[in-house]
């Protein structure tokens, strides 16, 4: 008897700490339930629920006011359980199985100077694992901070559409919400890569341009139309896409024995403004890829890894 007043006391005092203002925030974890409803490939399994997520540099050129700029772009990817309803990352996906969907998650940065002020981008997509059940990816978020200002993006998928929103300090562009046509999306391609190239869309096709692009030109959202082309050698391959009315095209080269990891990537598109602006080439080049369970290496001591990636 005295042992269970001391263990309910302790689940107390332990419950009583949690609800504390000191306590830490959720970190962003692979989640367990994950595992029971993952894709239907050992190989995708083996390599994506181990805990850890894979994280790679690359060394960025990127065209900007019509000159190329050195800095770095990173992709994380990891897999998380999302809600279907809220659209965002589960805490506790076992509370409600019926809402979870296993998502392939990326989180794209880039990171270089203009002169004298600098620009981060980030960008989030979150893609099912289950392309055949759920084809589409279910949320994309992006953000640019410059010494100008910031602005931000989101599409939630819905049931025949995309549900856009924008922020922007610029007067002419923001806020703003839109629906689009469901369709592809390029901010999914990256993931679509690296659960099944072969789910790759190719031939004529609507999409709807990447988000980091999009706010970058500051031009209007919406769905354009494009043609693809996946080509493969021997141990490579290219995913070619051109855009019939954009002045655009972008080429993902990644390696073809999976994970598929990204080797490289090319854009090429007008850069600058007025009769100042120029076809020019953003170019990234992979540098180092580990895995690692970043969220736990938070530490002053953990600094080698960014060395170890090329980010210092």
């Amino acid at each position: 008897m005295k042992s269970l007043k001391l263990l309910l006391l302790l689940i107390l005092g332990l419950s009583i700490f949690n609800c504390g203002t000191e306590v830490n925030p959720p970190k962003s974890t692979p989640n367990q339930f994950a595992m029971v409803t993952k894709n239907s490939s050992d190989n995708f399994n083996r390599y994506w629920y181990q805990g850890k997520a894979e994280i790679t540099s690359y060394e960025l050129e990127q065209a900007r006011y019509g000159e190329i700029r050195k800095g770095d772009a990173v992709l994380i990817f990891v897999t998380e359980d999302f809600s279907k309803k809220k659209q965002v990352k589960l805490d506790n996906p076992s509370a409600n199985p019926k809402d979870a969907i296993p998502v392939l998650k990326l989180n794209m940065t880039r990171k270089f100077n203009t002169g004298v002020y600098p620009y981060s981008i980030m960008q989030s997509s979150f893609t099912p694992v289950d392309l055949k059940k759920h084809p589409n990816t279910l949320k994309v978020t992006s953000s640019s901070q410059e010494w100008c200002g910031h602005t931000f993006m989101q599409l939630n998928l819905e049931k025949n559409n995309f549900d856009t929103q924008l922020f922007s300090y610029f007067e002419s562009e923001g806020d703003k919400r839109t629906k689009l046509d469901k369709t592809v999306l390029e901010d999914e391609l990256w993931a679509k890569i690296r659960i099944d190239p072969k789910q790759l869309p190719q031939g004529e096709f609507d999409i709807i341009p990447s988000t980091i692009y999009a706010r970058l030109k500051h031009i209007p959202f919406r769905n354009e139309k494009a043609t693809a082309e996946l080509k493969e050698n021997a141990n490579e391959m290219q995913y070619q896409l051109n855009y019939k009315n954009l002045d655009r095209k972008l080429t993902i080269v990644f390696e073809k024995a999976f994970p598929h990891q990204i080797i490289s990537w090319e854009e090429s598109f007008k850069s600058g403004f007025g009769s100042s602006a120029k076809n020019l080439i953003t170019k990234a080049t992979r540098k180092k890829s580990i895995l690692l369970d970043y969220w736990s290496k938070n530490g002053n001591e953990d600094l080698h890894y960014r060395k170890e990636l090329g980010l210092d």
